[in-house]
């Protein structure tokens, strides 16, 4: 199976890791006037358009960041079907009865199309394990977090005053926890883990 051809696009999922200005004023003025008016369009404003944006930015940021994520189609298309699907889902939750949706402003591009869902479910992933993070204890969410940040567990547990036998015990525990927390939660079978 040959390998897909990154697109020149990459440049502006570069430019949200290194926190380019320049790339994300582009995003900006390039991008989110048509999301805008899609939302505004389909049982929106621009407040709301704005939180969505935001979001997605974050999204695509984390996943480039966590994933390595490569840009196999343009941007545009990429980026607006990962925003008109937040939106969506937005008004599912609300059960917006009265909802118009405008489909001429959809995107064919079937790379857009996979490329938006893996993030979209990278997204939700991300949400349901913080979710499910902020459910542990302080001493659990402490341990886990240390361990994001340090590589070595024996410093880990001299950075948290307690002995490298317990800390490695305990982070076994907590992570089991957590594990447990997800696996139980309704989310995560519609998430196909």
């Amino acid at each position: 199976m040959s390998e897909k051809k990154i697109h020149e696009d990459q440049k502006y999922i570069d430019g949200l890791l290194n926190n380019n200005s320049f790339i994300i004023e582009a995003i900006y003025q390039k991008f989110v006037p048509k999301v805008v008016n899609y939302i505004k369009q389909n049982s929106g404003d621009a407040e709301q358009a704005k939180d969505i944006i935001q979001e997605t930015i974050v999204t695509i940021y984390n996943q480039a960041k966590e994933k390595d994520l490569k840009l196999t189609c343009p941007f545009d298309a990429y980026f607006f079907l990962l925003c008109k699907r937040k939106w969506l889902n937005e008004l599912k939750k609300k059960k917006n009865k009265e909802v118009t949706i405008n489909e001429e402003l959809l995107f064919k591009d079937d790379g857009a199309q996979e490329l938006a869902y893996e993030t979209l479910l990278f997204g939700e992933k991300q949400d349901l394990f913080n979710e499910m993070f902020n459910k542990l204890g302080k001493a659990c969410k402490d341990l886990i977090k240390a361990t994001f940040k340090i590589n070595s567990m024996e410093e880990v547990a001299k950075n948290l005053n307690i002995s490298y036998a317990y800390a490695r015990k305990k982070k076994s525990l907590c992570i089991g926890q957590l594990t447990k927390l997800v696996q139980e939660s309704p989310k995560f079978n519609q998430l196909n883990y």
